[in-house]
């Protein structure tokens, strides 16, 4: 009896491995690693602070991590680098990643940090002369149209090392920055011009002027086809479309139902503008009476209903499945239902607020797809 036992059992044995090895042959016939096959991919909420001014109060300092997928609960605290000459944290301006370097890119008043996401440490830190605000990164990873801090000039950057390719000169003061999802084109908003600066990112020089819209234009969107652009203007609460093909403006949309008033930060009504990833809603900031107010991305625009924030809004980014509505105040909202479901602390159990943050995809360590600082559309993006 035990022989015929130990016959069945090396049977048994030998069709696991056999079975075992078939599936690895397939996985490697499919193109894939058979161990990467076995990882979960886990999502993750990374936001910089201070990204509210220089503010300690809305987090401290350092790159926070938090679970989307248990909750939005907070993970850890990634220590940054970026001082003042005093030795105090500085105002962070602007978080981009590279998938293909495995990293991420912080901006402050005075240059640009690039940390390593496995290793969790600074690969470089440089200061550039101008200064340094919101950047954008291609989506090969390779290339960064870095503005000054609200100086002439924009600077194409090498993501790898940090050096200065060429520098792009604008109106008078290079603020927010978005490089588009083909490649092809960078948008480059200067906060006292009307126009936005389209640049082809071939040989970085601007070929195009959009506009003029009604003032300096603050933060902004696109569509994923690069067709549309959505814009924060100076002393309108609401927003403008501009065709981004024939440089025309489309339409001016206001608020109804809420007056203007004085506002803490940023100087004008409306500084935060985000497009639902599926291009079907607008979300606008409202500095003054605390609020997010969303409207239809399509003509008419129609104003649809209004979410109360526990503090002022002065940014606003989505998740990438759409599900999730991030303002810069740090509720976590459901796109959906327009509830708000959860509200960013840190380990101290301190509310975290930041305008500038960013949903990273990890499988294996390493960063397989990454959402964007700024409210993108993403309708026709695989």
């Amino acid at each position: 009896h035990m022989t015929w036992f130990k016959s069945y059992f090396n049977i048994l044995l030998a069709l696991f491995f056999i079975s075992t090895g078939f599936n690895q042959s397939l996985l490697l016939a499919k193109g894939e690693d058979p161990k990467l096959h076995k990882q979960e991919v886990r999502r993750y909420l990374y936001v910089a602070v201070p990204g509210i001014r220089n503010y300690l109060g809305y987090g401290g300092h350092g790159l926070l991590v938090f679970d989307i997928d248990n909750g939005h609960k907070f993970v850890k605290r990634i220590p940054l680098q970026g001082y003042k000459k005093d030795g105090s944290p500085s105002n962070i301006k602007g978080i981009a990643v590279s998938i293909a370097l495995n990293s991420v890119f912080i901006s402050t008043l005075e240059g640009l940090q690039r940390l390593d996401l496995s290793t969790e440490k600074i690969i470089w830190e440089k200061a550039y002369d101008g200064g340094a605000d919101r950047m954008s990164i291609s989506p090969d990873g390779m290339t960064m149209y870095l503005p000054s801090l609200e100086k002439d000039f924009w600077n194409v950057v090498n993501c790898e090392t940090g050096v200065i390719i060429t520098k792009i000169k604008v109106f008078d003061r290079a603020h927010n920055t978005i490089y588009g999802p083909s490649g092809s084109f960078a948008y480059m908003a200067d906060i006292s011009s009307p126009f936005l600066f389209v640049s082809e990112t071939k040989g970085h020089t601007i070929i195009k002027k959009v506009g003029p819209f009604s003032h300096g234009i603050r933060p902004f969107t696109i569509n994923s086809q690069e067709s549309r652009v959505f814009v924060n203007v100076n002393e309108l609460l609401g927003f403008e479309v501009g065709d981004l093909n024939t440089g025309k403006v489309l339409a001016s949309v206001k608020v109804e139902g809420w007056d203007k008033g004085p506002v803490r930060r940023h100087g004008n009504p409306s500084h935060g503008i985000g497009l639902t990833p599926d291009e079907e809603e607008i979300w606008i900031s409202d500095g003054h009476n605390m609020r997010l107010h969303l409207f239809q991305a399509n003509p008419p625009y129609q104003q649809l209903t209004t979410i109360p924030l526990q503090d002022m809004p002065g940014w606003i980014t989505f998740s990438i499945d759409g599900k999730y509505g991030y303002p810069s105040s740090g509720e976590v909202i459901d796109v959906k239902t327009r509830k708000i479901i959860h509200l960013l602390q840190d380990e101290h159990n301190n509310y975290v607020a930041s305008e500038k943050m960013i949903e990273l995809h990890f499988q294996n360590g390493k960063i397989i797809a990454k959402g964007d600082q700024f409210g993108l559309g993403r309708k026709t993006l695989k």
